[in-house]
């Protein structure tokens, strides 16, 4: 019986220092360095993201309504195939609201409008205080047109755009199979094997101890 056992507690033993042939601290540095590779990655796909965002607003500032679709299909394309891309709330295409701003309000009040008059006083006061058609040029002009009885329809009369149809978010996937994910698989992976190890040497431990106060 003594015998029997004694050939088990070898047989645990041998386990234990094939455990111990790969030191955890050596597990420890590299899971370090691939943490590090995946950091770097990581960093790169929130970069392209922002690089690709930046571009759709280019696009829209400039007025390409062309060229902002294809710069919004590569960022959609680019978000949905890399991890980290989060855009938060979305790229809103400013220039083109207040574009479509502008057309809903110089409707309003053009000429064949009753208070179209109205309106060229509004634009003669707001246009020599900014370069471009802007949010702030709008608020002006709504100011100026409030000083008038005969604007307070005008801006009901504005069909004005829904904002919401300028804003555009695309949801990154918790994981994709590029170098960021895959060097963060392979952290999860050396995470797992530093833990199971730990957890199997104690466990080895105890039962040798257990098995040679049996003997």
């Amino acid at each position: 019986m003594n015998v029997q056992l004694m050939a088990d507690n070898r047989k645990v033993t041998q386990t234990i220092n094939a455990l111990q042939r790969v030191k955890t601290w050596q597990l420890f540095i590299l899971l370090l360095l691939v943490a590090f590779v995946a950091a770097i990655f990581l960093r790169l796909n929130s970069i392209g993201m922002i690089q690709r965002r930046d571009a759709v607003l280019t696009a829209d500032q400039k007025g390409d309504e062309t060229t902002t679709i294809r710069r919004l299909s590569d960022l959609q394309q680019y978000v949905s195939a890399h991890m980290n891309t989060d855009m938060g709330k979305g790229v809103f295409l400013q220039s083109s609201y207040d574009r479509a701003v502008k057309v809903a309000v110089d409707t309003a009040g053009s000429d064949s409008n009753p208070n179209g008059n109205v309106y060229q006083k509004a634009q003669e006061v707001c246009a020599p205080q900014y370069t471009r058609y802007s949010t702030a040029y709008l608020q002006c002009t709504i100011r100026e047109l409030e000083k008038y009885p005969a604007a307070s329809n005008l801006i009901s009369q504005a069909n004005l755009p829904n904002p919401n149809a300028y804003l555009h978010g695309f949801v990154s996937p918790p994981w994709t199979p590029d170098f960021a994910g895959w060097s963060l698989l392979v952290c999860v992976v050396l995470v797992l094997m530093i833990v199971i190890r730990l957890v199997s040497l104690i466990i080895l431990r105890i039962v040798l101890r257990y098995r040679y106060k049996s003997i």
